[in-house]
């Protein structure tokens, strides 16, 4: 196996796991009615707001794992596998609240660097 089939298959799997995460966006959107989805997206919103302070280039950064062979494959099955963790520890839980969870632990670990150099 030579470098290009190595970085074709690693394109590929990047591409899939587009695919899966795009399908898990789409069934989220189905299953949620307007009025909550709103009250969601923009609590969403300020916590991504907060997020992108401490991490401002995070949107080029997803954007260019997807452009790497494997990054996107094993960046997605991670947050896929924490997602089933996380849905198996807590009963009755939506994405949404998944998304809050990953976003607070983000932040967090953030904060924590930030004090962490500056002392």
């Amino acid at each position: 196996m030579d470098y290009g089939q190595i970085f074709m298959y690693g394109w590929g799997l990047n591409i899939v796991m587009f695919l899966v995460n795009l399908s898990i966006a789409l069934n989220v959107i189905k299953s949620t009615d307007v009025t909550t989805m709103t009250k969601e997206h923009e609590i969403l919103g300020e916590l991504k707001l907060e997020i992108d302070k401490y991490y401002p280039n995070r949107g080029y950064e997803t954007l260019l794992s997807y452009f790497i062979p494997f990054v996107a494959f094993y960046k997605v099955l991670w947050r896929l596998i924490e997602m089933m963790s996380f849905f198996s520890k807590n009963q009755n839980t939506r994405m949404f609240d998944f998304m809050v969870y990953r976003y607070q632990k983000e932040i967090s670990v953030a904060k924590d660097n930030a004090n962490s150099q500056n002392k």
